[in-house]
């Protein structure tokens, strides 16, 4: 049976779209699988701690020798990577903010991307120096914006740090089987955004019935 962990990134509740595609996954993974292991990771409504100068040094250094200080700087990102490393479908839900990603979610990031733990160094390829450690698993970005026009080729293109970087982070601690849908334009035309709410849920419907089950 595989392991899933959903991550919820924005900061509000009912009136969140993308919640509401996270709810969408687990509600027909949950109708095809019946009871799994689903781990449920808040972000948007909780303090995702920063990382600081203890936390620097402590995941540069082995285990054995770092302090007690450093150790605990080290904590939620211990459980954030634990969690990550035991899944095998992650999905994170994110709306666009300001054309990227919350700042809970990008501290999330900060906290995962580590050295020797989520990836390593490869010093032989100065063009793609990272090694992803986290593999094998499936990656599904539940994302909502409030316009359109944000994918390749598109007239918002050069303005979506959305996807595009959440996409890259990925692929860097060894994640490649990504699947991205989203809902476009909360804010514009009513009716066109129903119609993507539905493409969306439909979407991720058949993702799943097409390649996971």
């Amino acid at each position: 049976m595989k392991k899933v962990l959903v991550i919820n990134s924005s900061a509000r509740g009912l009136k969140s779209q993308s919640r509401k595609l996270t709810e969408v996954f687990t509600d027909h993974w949950t109708s095809i699988y019946g009871d799994t292991k689903m781990t449920h990771r808040e972000l948007g409504n909780t303090d995702v701690p920063h990382i600081t100068e203890n936390w620097i040094a402590a995941a540069f250094k082995p285990q054995e020798a770092r302090s007690e200080v450093e150790k605990r700087a080290l904590e939620t990102s211990d459980t954030y990577i634990a969690e990550l490393r035991d899944a095998d479908v992650i999905v994170i839900g994110s709306p666009m903010y300001n054309w990227s990603i919350p700042s809970s979610l990008k501290a999330y990031i900060d906290q995962i991307l580590r050295v020797n733990e989520t990836w390593k160094l490869n010093p032989n390829n100065i063009q793609n120096p990272y090694i992803g450690l986290l593999e094998n698993k499936t990656l599904f970005l539940l994302l909502s914006r409030g316009a359109q026009g944000y994918e390749k080729g598109e007239y918002n293109e050069h303005m979506n740090y959305q996807s595009n970087y959440l996409k890259t982070v990925f692929n860097i601690i060894g994640i490649s089987d990504i699947h991205v849908v989203t809902i476009n334009g909360s804010a514009f035309d009513p009716e066109k955004f129903e119609k993507s709410i539905e493409i969306a849920h439909q979407t991720i419907k058949g993702v799943l019935e097409r390649e996971l089950v």
